[in-house]
């Protein structure tokens, strides 16, 4: 296990306040005879001081790009658009292999530097079932700002920014104060109920105050049949949690928000599966991801109908960044401890097969 380096990145998407790797799982890789480079971060939830206490080497802010190529650098979220070549090892979500917009430009850079991707999305055990991901803290957080633009919308206004919170009891008594003391009353429909993420958008609804009954959990079985659903319609909250593998009917169209006219009851959608460019998004009544300044952007919904809301941020998570960075970090890790061996531990090899995939694709798409 000896010998194994690790350079732990800041983060530059806006507002995001997460990490990959929290100083306790740190310590355990130190322990285990990792090196591990944190870069300086004011941004992020954890302190430098806890990183330096946990036996890492603090470096400069946003310096990996010159670290040794030998060095494995890990992330989370996407790195700054550039058309420069990346050399380095890079563990992150790139979101990049659904074919999203502007997916062949980012593996090129990899291809054109000699580099390798290993997108966390895609890290899988023996089952196929993803070793780390923040899908209950972001369904949780999906739904707890699905709550609040509910109570903005009623106001008449758009919901303003949105701040991380300090943990889960913080958001739940945020969200009930808003409702006016509980979310009775409200209906909701979650899809994708049987999911990590799923899970946290139901756990959120009941700890507000929604009755049982009201909120609603489908999964598969019950979008079997093909959509756009009606019953989005008839609910208050739609939120919605699957993982888009393939195409499938559109569970939600401006054509059917349109007809519903003044007699739909829905107000506002989250989209926590963000597939936004992806081309089979199957809630195409919106086209751009949403910020925590500006969380919400209006649906198409037709002259003379009631206002209709979309959430779509794509790193939700970030609003209870130590719990979520935490649990994310703890999944991970037993991925990071084989990271030594991983010409032969089964999660890195196929994480490598599928980005020789993926890059030849993107090289084929972009005449290289």
């Amino acid at each position: 296990m000896a010998g194994q380096t690790l350079w732990l990145r800041c983060e530059k998407k806006e507002f995001e306040r997460r990490a990959a790797l929290s100083p306790a799982n740190a310590k355990k890789l130190v322990d285990a005879g990792f090196t591990i480079y944190v870069e300086r971060d004011e941004q992020r939830i954890f302190d430098d001081a806890e990183y330096e206490a946990a036996g890492c080497k603090l470096v400069a802010n946003n310096s990996w790009p010159s670290a040794p190529t030998d060095i494995p650098i890990i992330g989370l979220k996407e790195l700054p658009v550039s058309d420069a070549p990346l050399p380095h090892t890079h563990i992150q979500f790139a979101h990049c292999y659904k074919q999203q917009a502007g997916w062949s430009g980012i593996l090129a850079r990899f291809y054109k530097g000699g580099g390798t991707l290993y997108d966390i999305e895609f890290l899988a055990d023996a089952s196929g079932r993803r070793v780390a991901a923040f899908g209950y803290h972001a369904g949780f957080a999906g739904a707890a700002a699905g709550a609040l633009a509910l109570t903005a919308q009623k106001k008449g206004k758009p919901l303003g920014l949105l701040e991380p919170y300090a943990n889960e009891q913080a958001m739940i008594s945020d969200v009930k104060q808003a409702l006016g003391g509980s979310g009775k009353g409200v209906k909701a429909l979650v899809i994708g109920a049987l999911g990590r993420c799923g899970r946290g958008a139901v756990d959120l609804l009941r700890k507000i105050g929604l009755d049982e009954d009201d909120i609603l959990k489908w999964d598969m079985a019950e979008t079997a049949k093909g959509g756009p659903f009606q019953e989005i319609l008839d609910v208050d909250i739609f939120v919605n949690c699957i993982y888009l593998s393939s195409p499938i009917p559109p569970f939600l169209t401006h054509e059917r928000l349109r007809e519903a006219g003044k007699d739909r009851r829905l107000s506002v959608v989250v989209d926590v599966s963000c597939d936004t460019t992806n081309p089979h998004n199957p809630i195409p009544i919106y086209s751009i991801n949403t910020t925590f300044p500006e969380p919400t952007v209006p649906a198409d919904v037709g002259p003379g109908n009631p206002a209709l809301s979309v959430i779509s941020i794509d790193h939700l998570p970030t609003l209870l960044p130590r719990e979520a960075s935490e649990q994310f970090s703890t999944d991970l890790l037993p991925s990071l401890l084989e990271l030594p061996n991983r010409q032969s531990a089964l999660v890195w090899v196929n994480a490598e097969k599928l980005y020789k995939e993926k890059v030849a694709e993107a090289v084929k798409a972009e005449g290289l």
